[in-house]
């Protein structure tokens, strides 16, 4: 039945054979958190501004390095719906 569904291809880590659908953050994606929290604590203005797009482009980078070195398929798509959420939002 796995097989039929694809589960080994979609989440099989091709360098270790394991099964991966989350991994640690990386610093990238810890970047993107502390501009979260940072955020609960500046106010409107430049610096809330500046760390809006700090949060933007450290996301961005993730997403774009989870599309082009994801362990597998399942992580590669994350970053391609993530991408796809940033520019959507960018351009509206």
């Amino acid at each position: 039945m796995r097989r039929v569904l694809g589960v080994d291809w979609w989440f099989r880590d091709g360098r270790t054979g394991r099964i991966t659908v989350a991994q640690a953050p990386n610093i990238p994606l810890w970047i993107f958190i502390a501009t979260v929290v940072a955020r609960v604590f500046v106010s409107n203005g430049s610096g809330r501004t500046a760390l809006n797009w700090i949060a933007t482009l450290s996301l961005g980078w993730w997403s774009l390095d989870e599309l082009f070195r994801g362990v597998n398929p399942w992580r590669r798509l994350l970053g391609l719906v993530v991408a796809g959420f940033l520019v959507t939002a960018l351009f509206r």
